[in-house]
């Protein structure tokens, strides 16, 4: 059976475009579009699609009221369609809080060629929505894995094995990457963690336009001080830093100190930034020393570099499949044994916070 799809957007240029591009698939039907939430609601009684495109700014009633409203009385996928601005940043990331699936830029007519990857992503963004948990708890369909064809690895970036040699010190870090349901996933995690905490690099995958202002929501839900990374910061305890949109994050050895490193090179997995980028330099550079823990997003970026990060002798963690909105990205790396612990979201926090005290007890009984 086709994913059925309802187009909802105040243009009528965008709703052609995207019913175009969504209609070459013939594993998506287009079922309908509608100009306004008023007529996507009659039009989701009608059609009973399996996901609805939204537009963020819509004219009546705004694409945020239609999707609170939504998820209360008729919970579905949603991806949304957001510009890349500040208040489309701010209002997406309010939508993902509510239970948006994930979001596509607005498309772009304006740039040539630029269409082809925009119909790729989109198609790829709607056949995952259509097999996410939009509510893990309460039995959701479960997701299934896509695999993104990677057009390079992390070799692009780092070449492997080139890390020196590793020592224990009493700093310790923590790595997190995750991509689809990643902004809410870590939102989780941090908010449960206390203001002492091992210092937290992230690599998300979210348009450079996004990356500050999510940031700077973490770190209003969060005790720890959250910040998007610069390059050449001193990584410190109680601090987390957020991979910048469009730059890859490294984490490199300064001495007894870990320093952020900002990576204009290639798009790795598609993802610049690329979560096997960050682990891989975790890996080479801080070692035993750091925990990795991989969250639930779409394809496979990350699942190799946490290989990697295992092999260098760090404690490693996935997301269990169902508490993953999309079990992606934490699956292959399971496949791959790169996992040394599978666990639910709610559960993660709490393991971090015991491994930072066994580290620190072990410390001070050799110390």
């Amino acid at each position: 059976m086709p994913i059925k799809v309802l187009i909802v957007d105040d243009s009528a240029l965008v709703r052609k475009l995207l019913g175009e591009m969504l209609g070459r698939d013939r594993e998506i039907q287009v079922v309908g579009a509608a100009a306004d939430p008023y007529a996507a609601r009659e039009k989701i009684k009608q059609l009973n699609p399996d996901v609805i495109t939204l537009d963020v700014e819509m004219p009546r009633m705004d694409g945020i009221t239609f999707l609170e409203n939504l998820m209360r009385l008729r919970p579905m996928p949603v991806v949304m369609v957001s510009s890349l601005t500040q208040r489309g940043a701010d209002v997406t990331l309010r939508a993902l809080e509510l239970g948006a699936v994930d979001f596509v830029a607005k498309p772009r007519v304006d740039v040539a060629g630029s269409l082809v990857d925009y119909a790729d992503e989109l198609i790829a963004k709607v056949k995952v929505a259509a097999t996410a948990r939009i509510n893990p708890r309460a039995g959701a369909p479960r997701p299934l894995s896509l695999q993104v064809d990677p057009r390079r690895t992390a070799d692009a970036v780092l070449p492997a094995g080139v890390g020196g040699r590793v020592l224990r010190t009493t700093d310790r870090i923590i790595a997190i990457g995750a991509s689809t349901g990643g902004t809410e996933a870590i939102r989780e995690v941090l908010a449960a963690l206390p203001a002492d905490a091992p210092a937290i690099v992230i690599s998300q995958h979210i348009p450079a336009a996004f990356s500050k202002p999510f940031a700077d929501r973490m770190n209003q839900s969060s005790a720890m001080a959250v910040c998007e990374a610069m390059d050449g910061q001193y990584i410190l305890p109680g601090h987390v830093y957020i991979a910048p949109g469009d730059r890859h994050l490294l984490i490199e050895r300064d001495g007894a100190r870990y320093r952020c490193r900002l990576n204009d090179g290639p798009h790795v997995n598609r993802h610049r930034p690329s979560v096997d980028v960050m682990f891989r330099s975790v890996a080479q550079n801080v070692g035993p020393n750091a925990t990795g823990v991989i969250l639930t997003g779409m394809g496979d970026d990350g699942a190799r570099g946490l290989k990697e990060m295992a092999e260098s002798g760090a404690h490693t963690i996935a997301q269990d499949e169902a508490s993953s909105v999309v079990w992606g990205m934490p699956g292959t790396a399971v496949r791959l044994g790169a996992a040394h612990q599978v666990l639910p979201l709610h559960r993660v926090p709490e393991e971090l916070l015991q491994r930072s005290a066994e580290n620190s007890n072990g410390k001070a009984a050799n110390g």
